[in-house]
């Protein structure tokens, strides 16, 4: 009986000894207008955002296979978009604990990882497009002051999105300069880096995070940073080429850009609003002329219900928008 139990303890080991490791990601880095992993290879992100880690818990869908059907769709990035009202409500333990969870299943899976604040409006006046985005400069640097001492140093974390969309809408909340924005910016990149963080910051630019107007005279004045746009349908009018060129395009000859969020829907989908509504025409353009400024790119979003979604049902069928993106991250393979 004593062979029998140490012959058992022998072969449960050997196997799971044996199981094969996913490989540690190469670290992503910025070097002059593109991103480099640690072998000097470009990399251009093609990717999907996750709905808040909190609302796919809930919905029981913070899940490998939720990071495994991603991955087979094409994409090679995933963005956590954190609400603050979300990391309030469960706390930051509790939050932290779906985080480390989300960040295994995203290696798993062979992606990386975009940990965004996700707030709307002005950081500096302190107001907000609706409450789930309230937040404050001082929350708001306490949050990034813990994504970098926990997650700085990780490589599947490749960029630190300090602010998801910056807006004053028209003057409603308050008055934002580019100074003040840039200021607040350096900031924040200052004090992940003095925590030892290596992730990528990422700086939204004005309307939305959708024009980068002051970038190329007036840049961030700090290195290994890079750029996001969110250039959706309606932001522009038809044709769309030239406006996206001189709104954010002209900037990533000189810098990185990433947008994080690109996405449509059709006027009859659910969720339907501005500025997202389209044809589908839209995916081809966007692809089109990310690819010629070789400019990296995330899908806004896979998920059920929050618009525009790619998902009709959580078994993966795709809505009509959620096909054109599934169709052309499978070219991209």
């Amino acid at each position: 009986m004593k062979y029998i139990a140490f012959l058992g303890v022998f072969v449960f080991s050997f196997f799971t000894t044996c199981q094969p490791e996913v490989d540690s990601p190469l670290r992503i880095s910025v070097f002059e207008n593109n991103f480099v992993d640690s072998k000097g290879k470009t990399i251009v992100f093609s990717g999907m955002n996750a709905s808040d880690p909190d609302k796919l818990e809930k919905d029981g869908m913070w899940t490998q296979t939720y990071f495994d059907e991603m991955s087979a769709w094409g994409a090679n990035i995933v963005r956590f978009p954190i609400h603050p009202s979300a990391w309030r409500e469960r706390g930051q333990d509790k939050y932290l604990e779906l985080l480390d969870r989300g960040l295994e299943m995203a290696k798993e899976s062979g992606m990386y990882v975009i940990l965004d604040w996700h707030s709307i409006g002005n950081l500096v006046t302190e107001q907000f497009q609706y409450e789930r985005y309230n937040t404050t400069k001082k929350e708001t640097f306490e949050f990034w002051e813990i994504m970098a001492k926990r997650y700085g140093a990780n490589p599947t974390v490749a960029f630190f999105e300090f602010f998801n969309e910056p807006t004053t809408i028209r003057g409603k909340l308050g008055e934002l300069s580019w100074t003040e924005w840039k200021t607040t910016m350096k900031e924040l990149v200052m004090l992940v880096r003095k925590n030892n963080a290596e992730a990528i910051p990422l700086i939204a630019g004005f309307d939305w995070a959708y024009e980068l107007h002051h970038v190329i005279d007036d840049p961030i004045e700090a290195e290994g940073v890079a750029y996001v746009s969110h250039p959706y349908p309606m932001k522009r009018n038809k044709p769309w080429e030239a406006a996206w060129e001189a709104d954010w395009g002209h900037v990533a000859d000189k810098y990185p850009v990433i947008l994080t969020e690109v996405g449509f829907c059709t006027e009859e989908e659910r969720g339907a609003h501005v500025p997202v509504i389209d044809d589908g025409t839209y995916v081809k353009a966007i692809t089109d002329y990310a690819e010629k400024k070789e400019v990296s790119l995330v899908i806004w979003i896979f998920d059920d219900l929050w618009s525009p979604r790619m998902l009709a049902d959580w078994n993966f069928t795709p809505t009509f928008s959620g096909q054109h993106w599934k169709d052309y991250l499978a070219e991209k393979k």
